[in-house]
C-alpha cells in the first residue's frame, strides 16, 4: 500500500483551490424551498461563533504573529508594524468578515498593502502561516476553509507581483 503524504505546500494550494471554489458559490443556489431563509439564518450560528468569538480570534491572531515574528520569508513585510494596531485592526477585520459584532472601518486590503509588492509565493506563505495559527488555536478544518473562502477573494488587491 502506497502512502501519500500531503506537504504543508500541497495542501496550501488544495486549500486555496478549495476557496476559490467556495467564493464562487452562491448562497441562493443552497434556498430549501420549505424553509425560510430569515427564520434559518436566525437558528444558524454565525461563523463567528463557529469559531469561538473575540477569544478564538484572539487565540489565532496571537499565534500568527509569533509565527510571523520567526519567519524569514514574509516577517520583512511586518518588521516596522505597529504590533498593537495591527492586532487589534485584524481582529476588528475578522470578526467582522465573520459575521460578528465588529464593524471594520479600516483602510482597505489593497491601501493596507499599497507599495509591499506582495508575490504570490510570499501571499501563498502567509496563507500557510495563517493556517498554522488557525491549527495551533483548536481551529477545525471545515471553519478554516470557512474563514478562508471569505478570505480568498482579497488575493488579488494584495499581490502585486
Amino acid at each position: 500500500m502506497m502512502k501519500i503524504e500531503i506537504t504543508s505546500m500541497k495542501k496550501s494550494i488544495i486549500l486555496l483551490l478549495l476557496m476559490s471554489c467556495f467564493s464562487c458559490s452562491s448562497p441562493s443556489s443552497n434556498i430549501d424551498n420549505n424553509v425560510d431563509s430569515n427564520s434559518h439564518a436566525q437558528t444558524q450560528a454565525s461563523l463567528y461563533q463557529e469559531i469561538g468569538g473575540k477569544p478564538a480570534l484572539d487565540n489565532i491572531i496571537d499565534n500568527l504573529i509569533n509565527i510571523i515574528g520567526q519567519d524569514d520569508v514574509v516577517f520583512a513585510h511586518f518588521a516596522q508594524s505597529n504590533v498593537t494596531r495591527f492586532k487589534d485592526e485584524l481582529t476588528i477585520f475578522l470578526c467582522h468578515l465573520a459575521d460578528g459584532p465588529c464593524q471594520y472601518q479600516g483602510d482597505s486590503m489593497e491601501d493596507i498593502h499599497q507599495g509591499m509588492y506582495i508575490t504570490k509565493n510570499e501571499f501563498n506563505h502567509f496563507v500557510e502561516l495563517f493556517i498554522e495559527a488557525m491549527d495551533a488555536s483548536g481551529i477545525s478544518y471545515p471553519i478554516q476553509n470557512q474563514l478562508l473562502a471569505r478570505l480568498a477573494p482579497l488575493r488579488r488587491t494584495i499581490i502585486k507581483m
